[in-house]
């Protein structure tokens, strides 16, 4: 029995889960609170159940395939229910003389030592928000996206290990490395 799969997900006040069934014998949980809306639709091997204000999710035979999504799905239902209750934020901070970020709307402007600003447009659902000019915060209700609009937005100019200039994720080390040694 999966160890992640059999925990009973609790559903906080405020969040409506709804479970139908799709084409196929699918079945598309819905998780909606004051943060959004999400969707998910199961594999044909996994069965969600709510009885009052607990979510269970159970798997229909022993098969391997049906064991690998057991707990997966569990997982990405619990993401779900926490993101639209409380929602997920990344942090990035940017390292660098004259590195520094601002918001022009809902875009993001970068100034990151390249000859011309980066523009960056978040996603549906993304707010950034920036705590200072060079501490940015990826805010959303879906874990996947914010993690991939933190990682796109690290991209633009990624640490070097030299001088640990760059845009990293907060309390993320860099290694540095020496260096040219003198003659």
């Amino acid at each position: 029995m999966s160890r992640v799969g059999k925990r009973l997900i609790p559903v906080p006040d405020g969040v409506t889960l709804t479970v139908g069934g799709l084409d196929g014998g699918c079945q598309r949980v819905s998780v909606k609170g004051t943060n959004g809306e999400l969707h998910l639709d199961l594999a044909d091997c996994i069965q969600a159940n709510v009885t009052g204000n607990i979510l269970s999710v159970e798997r229909s035979d022993d098969s391997r395939r049906s064991r690998s999504f057991h707990g997966l799905s569990r997982a990405l239902i619990s993401n779900m229910v926490q993101g639209v209750s409380e929602g997920f934020e990344k942090v990035l901070e940017i390292h660098g003389l004259g590195y520094k970020a601002k918001l022009e709307g809902d875009d993001l402007v970068l100034a990151l030592g390249y000859c011309h600003p980066i523009v960056y447009k978040p996603p549906q659902g993304i707010k950034i928000h920036l705590e200072t000019d060079v501490v940015i915060k990826v805010r959303g209700a879906d874990k996947q996206q914010v993690g991939q609009v933190a990682a796109d937005i690290r991209s633009f100019r990624g640490p070097e290990p030299y001088k640990g200039k760059g845009i990293r994720y907060r309390g993320e080390r860099i290694r540095r490395k020496q260096g040219k040694a003198g003659a």
